[in-house]
């Protein structure tokens, strides 16, 4: 899947620890999964979440 500038969309997958913060704190949530992802794919950013996926874009540019 690409994006609108021909960028890269995964799909990727977080615990249920992190999914159990939804219903409760939708902030919190959002929050703790960029963070989650600033850790493990630097570089990607969160486009959505529709459970049980995470949509990531590589907004990495490729060294000239």
């Amino acid at each position: 899947m690409n994006g609108p500038l021909g960028e890269r969309i995964w799909k990727s997958m977080i615990s249920e620890r992190l999914w159990a913060i939804r219903p409760v704190d939708e902030e919190a949530f959002k929050k703790a999964v960029r963070e989650y992802f600033a850790l493990g794919h630097p570089g990607f950013r969160v486009i959505r979440a529709a459970y049980p996926f995470i949509y990531i874009q590589d907004e990495r540019r490729p060294e000239k």
